[in-house]
């Protein structure tokens, strides 16, 4: 009953603010066409304004949920049109608070002690309220000033049913409007519950928190705020306090002499540091999250806070990322073209100049542009939605890589107009890809994967001799048994067993003094074996 109810507020909502009329009613199916005429939406009037500020006031008196929907799908810049994206992105996440005595109760209950034995100090008054949680300001017994940020009560069951009646509108959207496949609004919303329910668990958040200060400690780019393990629990999260300037306050940042360039471009170096480097990006880096330690005017550093979103790419995203970027910072469309092809982003099916052609044709007008005035997130949205085209699967990682991008460069741009990202961006991204492929760093994994691999070195003579006996036939359903590949399985043993001796020679520099003793008539036996069983070409 409260699920049916909920949804006639939807779709009362939705009257009021006239949303049937972003859909083009002539391209629907004779049914929902039907429906949409018998449905009373057609009485009200349409609200004077544009198409997606009446979406946005929408989301925002659906509640907080919609609302965070909203900011989400804010950042599907290639699913969504310029001005609803724009508008969805004004979308405020400001709640009115719950009541001190309701946060003190699931404090004491969460961490098992009265909020007096936990606290010198401890303000009722929440600082600031959101859709999921919010905060109080608290001082420890020690003395140091803190930020208890505590969850919202019974917002779980809240979040779930709406998140059922999102899916049931997105299958509707799927089903029956015509671009409903091209929207993908089932893995829209798919990628929204992820989000959203890891933000109910603050423990999460304070160790991703905690991993974020590790990555930077020491470093004058950010910090990232303390977490105190004994304060925190699973819908209470204890961190420092932290004092710093809003970085959208540039009137202060002015007034205070700060290196706006500076600033500007050590965000993006702390984009690529966190995508390239560790593979462990804030993903929610919007201003409400960013503040400026400008005790330093000369040498100002951000300070990042509420680390509920992170992103990870894995290591062949990471390296086919980096040479995407280079690969359009030189203008080498076949390469990008290629390279979707090869790291699996499109179908292994797709004619590459096709693709060359599609990319051509939505970077060369950007390049024409003065190179400050190139968006490079923006450049990213188009050849996302250029490739989607082209059956694109879209990966949430790269989803949250995009808005986080789009994010860096338009703080960037806020504090320094004339940033050229693409200047700030390449040097690091070049300087990235040598020290991956240096003979340093190649050493480093073989040390690294050395364990693994000696591990399996008793096991390789049983998995040649397997290969070898069973590697003689491969049936095929259509034409019964037939000769299979078997030079191929013996090229791989033979790889398998160069890499393994590989592996004892640095894991075990001490093995060479053995090396050195052995017959050269067992290293002719050696070479023959391997030149055995590596494959022939036909």
């Amino acid at each position: 009953m409260s699920r049916s109810l909920r949804l006639l507020t939807i779709f009362r909502v939705v009257g009021r603010y006239r949303l049937d009329l972003l859909l083009d009613h002539s391209n629907l199916p004779p049914l929902p066409r039907t429906a949409f005429k018998l449905a009373p939406w057609h009485l009200h009037p349409v609200p004077d304004m544009p198409r997606g500020e009446r979406l946005r006031r929408a989301l925002e008196e659906l509640g907080p949920v919609f609302v965070k929907f909203g900011q989400m799908l804010s950042t599907r810049r290639d699913l969504l049109p310029e001005d609803i994206a724009d508008e969805l992105a004004r979308l405020q996440d400001a709640v009115p608070p719950f009541p001190g005595e309701q946060a003190v109760a699931i404090i004491e209950k969460s961490l098992g002690q009265p909020v007096a034995d936990l606290f010198a100090s401890f303000d009722p008054e929440p600082m600031a309220s959101a859709s999921v949680a919010q905060v109080h300001a608290a001082t420890l017994a020690s003395g140091e000033s803190v930020v208890v940020k505590v969850l919202r009560p019974d917002i779980e069951p809240v979040i779930r049913q709406d998140l059922a009646l999102m899916f049931i509108l997105a299958r509707l959207v799927e089903r029956f409007l015509p671009f409903g496949r091209r929207l993908r609004p089932v893995e829209v919303v798919k990628d929204y519950e992820l989000v959203v329910l890891d933000e109910l668990d603050l423990g999460r958040e304070a160790a991703n928190a905690s991993q974020l200060r590790r990555n930077f400690e020491d470093s004058p780019l950010v910090y990232v705020p303390r977490v105190y393990w004994d304060y925190s629990a699973h819908n209470v999260f204890t961190m420092e306090r932290i004092k710093g300037i809003p970085v959208t306050d540039v009137k202060t940042l002015k007034e205070l002499d700060v290196d706006l360039k500076l600033l500007a471009e050590r965000g993006v170096e702390i984009f690529f540091t966190q995508v390239l480097r560790d593979s462990f990006f804030h993903a929610d880096m919007h201003p409400g999250n960013i503040f400026v330690d400008a005790s330093n005017p000369a040498d100002p550093t951000y300070i990042a806070v509420d680390c509920a979103i992170i992103g990870s790419l894995s290591d062949s995203d990471q390296y086919y990322l980096a040479r995407n970027l280079l690969a359009i910072f030189h203008r080498d469309y076949r390469e990008v073209a290629q390279l979707h092809v090869e790291c699996g982003w499109v179908p292994a099916d797709t004619r590459v100049q096709d693709f060359e052609a599609a990319m051509r044709a939505v970077c060369e007008p950007v390049f024409e542009r003065p190179i400050s005035e190139i968006s490079f997130g923006q450049l990213l949205v188009y050849l996302f939605r250029t490739a989607s085209r082209f059956d694109m699967e879209v990966q949430p990682s790269l989803v949250l890589l995009q808005k986080t991008l789009l994010n860096i460069e338009g703080l960037g741009r806020q504090l320094y107009p004339d940033l050229n990202l693409w200047d700030t961006a390449q040097p690091f991204l070049e300087q990235w890809m040598a020290e991956r492929y240096s003979p340093q760093s190649m050493l480093q994994k073989l040390q690294r994967q050395a364990p693994s691999w000696l591990e399996q070195l008793p096991r390789v003579p049983d998995l040649v001799l397997h290969q070898l006996e069973h590697g003689t036939t491969e049936r095929n359903p259509a034409r019964g048994s037939r000769p299979s590949r078997p030079r191929t399985l013996s090229g791989r043993s033979a790889a398998g067993l160069a890499a393994l001796a590989a592996a004892v020679v640095v894991a075990r520099p001490q093995a060479l003094d053995w090396l050195a003793e052995v017959p050269l008539a067992s290293w002719a036996l050696v070479a023959a074996g391997l030149a055995l069983l590596w494959p022939r070409r036909s």
